[in-house]
């Protein structure tokens, strides 16, 4: 529709060309046919310059609408983009919610049907004993039966094994003799002199009479079996075993360490490939010396080793002490950012004490620290340390490190340890150390008499516990609300 001032500039333009040709015709004396055709020449050049203005103008009214366009255009395009990212943030956290709900309702189906056998188990008894007592027959006594420690067959191994606290054996019940020979093959080997100690150590080594004993460390509360520790032992020339404690300082001052790591890191690799047959979530903590790490010719052979066993690394932990981590040299440090530099976390043993810096440690690669579950519950740490014991596992969480709360030997421990969100616990309620079962062995084979149970010491050393060296492993395997119904 034509603009109502296009229409007046087009009348106007008209006039204009009129009155020049009325003009020239009545001043200046033109012939009327040469006046009209002046007015008409000037009414076209109006019209022309009407027209290129008109349009100059509106090329620069739609370049600025295409400019302001493009701008919505692209804010619009921002927004979805925005939207998009924030739906797909929130479809993530459905999706993790929802896996952590099916693990969290799969773990506690378990629980119930396990519950479930052992109310039916318990009912069956009660059932039985009132059968007895009508018949007027009497109820015999329980027996606590101790069996020899079994070892641990890694073949038969299921993908994800459930440990439960050993019940005590009652005082009326007699010692099984296998627990005689160890006890008294530790007392043998704590008799001996530095020298035959020494002797010992080298003929060991010479005659690759280096065992290694696995102890496990399982989830809290469920109880699953997540990592194995290996523990050391020497074997001398009678069969009996040397706790390390007995032997690692020998050892350092000597310069056997060396070669004793060297070969324990071989047993773990070869125990974690047997292990990762079943499970590939399964991990070996491997107990490395600080003299090992300091020594370049023993470190390179190390290096050297675990450099081809690097596809290994996400399972294989290398644990060192508290005090090895506060005396690093620059050699030391140097070493151990190679090793982390090649994908292999490190954990943190013999704890003395929580004052804990994690952000370094995490730097470091450390992954994993081992507490004492009697310095975590200790009453006088929360004044002696920076940090109050309930809140270690937040504050390590934060930068990636995970608590493992060790040495737990009783029941009330891990009620306590669980309000302060420990998420992993090792210690002779749930399995003591045991050796492995040869790859060719059946089964159902029975454990040879000198093994021994011993409680974690350096490098994986042992000392005996009151009332676990006695305790023997259940036969059936519960998880953490189970167990507890089953002593009723």
């Amino acid at each position: 529709m034509i603009r109502i001032s296009t229409i007046f500039i087009a009348i106007c333009m008209v006039l204009v060309a009129a009155s020049l040709g009325l003009v020239l015709y009545s001043v200046a004396g033109m012939s009327g046919t040469e006046s009209a055709i002046v007015a008409l020449t000037a009414l076209t050049f109006l019209i022309l310059y009407n027209a290129v203005s008109m349009r100059l103008r509106d090329r620069s009214d739609v370049g600025g609408q295409i400019a302001d366009l493009s701008r919505g255009t692209a804010d619009l395009a921002r927004q979805v983009a925005e939207f998009g990212r924030r739906l797909a943030a929130i479809e993530g956290r459905i999706a993790s919610a929802n896996s952590t709900n099916s693990d969290r309702v799969q773990s506690v189906i378990g629980e119930i049907n396990e519950l479930g056998g052992l109310v039916r188990q318990l009912a069956a008894t009660v059932s039985a004993h009132e059968d007895m007592l009508a018949d007027g027959t009497p109820v015999p006594a329980p027996v606590a039966k101790l069996e020899p420690e079994a070892p641990i067959d890694l073949i038969a191994m299921p993908e994800e094994q459930l440990v439960a606290p050993a019940p005590l054996p009652l005082p009326t019940a007699p010692r099984p003799a296998p627990a005689v020979q160890a006890t008294n093959a530790i007392q043998t080997a704590g008799a001996r002199s530095p020298t035959q100690m020494l002797a010992t150590l080298r003929n060991a080594i010479d005659e690759n009479r280096i065992d290694i004993f696995l102890q496990p460390m399982v989830t809290l509360p469920q109880r699953k079996v997540r990592f194995y520790e290996a523990v050391t032992r020497v074997r001398d020339e009678r069969d009996q075993l040397i706790a390390a404690e007995e032997f690692i300082s020998i050892a350092e001052a000597s310069g056997l360490i060396g070669r004793i790591d060297n070969m324990v890191m071989l047993r773990c690799v070869q125990v974690l490939r047997r292990l990762m047959v079943r499970n590939k979530d399964v991990g070996v903590f491997c107990n490395v010396a600080a003299s090992t790490l300091g020594n370049s010719t023993t470190f390179a052979q190390c290096l050297d080793f675990l450099e081809a066993n690097r596809a290994l690394a996400p399972s294989l932990v290398l644990e060192f002490k508290q005090s090895t981590f506060r005396t690093l040299g620059p050699a030391e440090t140097e070493n151990l950012a190679a090793l982390a530099q090649r994908g292999f976390r490190f954990s943190i043993d013999h704890v003395t004490d929580l004052r804990i810096e994690p952000r370094e440690l995490a730097d470091r690669g450390v992954r994993f620290i081992k507490v004492p579950a009697s310095l975590l519950l200790d009453p006088r740490q929360a004044s002696t340390s920076d940090i109050h014991p309930s809140d270690l596992s937040d504050l390590l969480g934060r930068f990636g490190i995970d608590l493992i709360a060790e040495r737990i030997e009783g029941e009330r421990a891990v009620v306590d340890l669980l309000d302060y969100d420990v998420r992993f616990g090792q210690g002779f309620l749930f399995a003591p150390p045991r050796p492995l079962r040869p790859e060719g062995a059946s089964a159902t084979a029975g454990a040879p008499p000198n093994q021994a149970q011993d409680i974690q010491g350096p490098n994986g050393s042992g000392t005996p516990s009151p009332g676990a060296t006695s305790a023997a492993p259940p036969s059936q395997r519960i998880t953490g609300n189970a167990a507890l119904a089953r002593r009723v």
